[in-house]
């Protein structure tokens, strides 16, 4: 029997950043979408994530669902069968990038969330094509359905999160980086650093993608993970 799927969604998204993945591999496995909501740190998210999970599971997670895999890893190793980390930072938030939320979260304290999640999440921050539209519309419809005080609480808690460096030094088990070859977020270098890191990681850089590629190049994104998924959890 396959172990069972979790995926955790990214900042102010839910289970539709990962609609396609749903779709290819239900048939096959139980597919779980973690829910962190009403949690103040990504250490407080990651424990909602265990609280709910299978007691074993493969595990993967795009950009904020990446750190909070990652923190997940580093608390219950035992529990994860395997991971794929998409998009994502394992470095803790600089002082500059943590200095540009503060009027972000002033602005959607202030009653104007779809303003401030255009400039969370920006055109450019995807690859140009004919989807490019569609998809920044999905991610403002998930933003304005979690609504003010999730913003407010996730931003807070990449503000404060950790260094997960020593985490993956630590993973044996079947490992993927993946990255969007046009995301400007999370850069691929910064993917082919982390993968660096992890022994026997698989990277990916995915074409004609950027910061969600799991919605804009499907096809390439499943076949990723399918690899993944079928790997050993034997390494040699």
């Amino acid at each position: 029997m396959a172990e069972p799927l979790l995926l955790i969604p990214g900042m102010m998204c839910d289970a539709r950043l990962y609609t396609p993945q749903i779709t290819e591999f239900s048939a096959e496995r139980a597919v779980h979408i973690a829910s962190y909501a009403k949690c103040e740190t990504i250490g407080d998210m990651a424990q909602a994530v265990l609280d709910a999970a299978p007691s074993h599971f493969a595990l993967a997670g795009l950009s904020m669902g990446g750190i909070i895999a990652m923190e997940v890893l580093r608390r219950a190793p035992e529990r994860v069968t395997r991971v794929a980390l998409m998009d994502t930072n394992s470095q803790s938030e600089t002082p500059a990038v943590a200095a540009t939320r503060e009027p972000q979260i002033v602005g959607v304290m202030a009653g104007r969330l779809a303003e401030v999640m255009t400039d969370v999440m920006r055109p450019e921050y995807l690859a140009a094509g004919p989807y490019r539209a569609e998809i920044l519309t999905l991610m403002q419809d998930m933003a304005m359905a979690l609504g003010e005080g999730e913003f407010v609480r996730q931003s807070r808690a990449l503000q404060r999160r950790p260094d997960q460096q020593k985490t993956l030094r630590k993973i044996r088990m079947p490992a993927l980086v993946l990255c969007g070859a046009e995301d400007k977020l999370t850069l691929p270098r910064r993917h082919e650093f982390m993968s660096e890191l992890i022994p026997y990681a698989t990277l990916r850089i995915i074409e004609g993608a950027g910061h969600v590629p799991t919605l804009e190049a499907p096809i390439a994104t499943n076949a990723a993970l399918r690899e993944w998924l079928e790997a050993p959890l034997v390494l040699r």
